[in-house]
């Protein structure tokens, strides 16, 4: 099947979507509400989500959406986009620029193609499953196979005890040669271009997770869920540079 359409159709709403985004970034007029799940939102959020829906919709009328703001349309159509508008809003209420636009691209349930986009550091991450680039450059995971020479992330460090093993996860990241919470989707983003070596979230949703796995196995690293099981759709995520790596982290997480 040939993406290129869809791959052109993503970077236009990757780059109309930072370009909203970007002037509500570190504004202390944008308001925070906070959702019925305790997590915070904000129009940034929103319109951004809504500016895609509505993009999609005329571009491509028969294909459905699935979205964080504003739920699903058409869900069971062959061709389905995935839209987690700020992944990272935390970060983004803070001015902090680890957050991310999550775009995916799903055929018949399936993620085929998944967008990464940080649009204050200006960097844009694609990937189909079989290659990823940054900025239209290709780049790869490292080489890392052991835990000890490894650079580890996770989103929340109080989410690991909290909905997976408390103990297994600290057994891990104290064997790590880093730890850090660089994460949401920017982790993963760093972990595809070659600058960190897993990363790890316990707790996830669909629109969390179906851009991260064709760009990180494009990349040549392994993502599946929290057992080592299918990537997508999971309720959890693991992501290594190398199948190495992702046996060790498996096994010492399910300890």
């Amino acid at each position: 099947m040939d993406l290129t359409p869809y791959r052109n159709f993503m970077i236009e709403l990757a780059e109309q979507s930072g370009d909203f985004i970007r002037p509500l970034f570190a504004n202390p007029a944008v308001a925070v509400e906070t959702k019925s799940d305790a997590s915070p939102v904000t129009e940034a959020d929103r319109g951004a989500e809504q500016m895609m829906r509505e993009r999609i919709t005329k571009k491509f009328p028969t294909h459905g959406v699935i979205g964080e703001e504003f739920g699903p349309e058409r869900a069971d159509a062959e061709f389905v986009w995935v839209l987690d508008p700020i992944d990272g809003t935390k970060s983004f209420i803070t001015g902090v620029p680890l957050f991310g636009t999550l775009i995916a691209l799903l055929k018949d349930g399936q993620p085929v193609l998944g967008a990464i986009h940080q649009p204050i550091l200006r960097e844009l991450m694609i990937g189909d499953g079989a290659t990823t680039t940054l900025n239209g450059r290709p780049v790869k995971c490292r080489a890392t196979t052991r835990i000890e020479d490894a650079t580890v992330l996770t989103s929340d460090t109080l989410n690991l005890a909290k909905y997976q093993n408390g103990p297994a996860c600290d057994r891990l990241v104290s064997r790590a040669k880093l730890y850090r919470t660089w994460a949401d989707c920017y982790g993963y983003l760093l972990v595809a271009s070659g600058r960190a070596d897993v990363s790890l979230d316990p707790i996830m949703n669909p629109w969390d997770i179906a851009a991260l796995v064709p760009v990180i196995r494009g990349a040549g690293g392994v993502i599946t869920d929290w057992k080592g099981g299918a990537a997508y759709p999971a309720e959890s995520t693991i992501a290594c540079a190398t199948p190495e790596l992702h046996a060790t982290v498996v096994t010492e997480l399910n300890s």
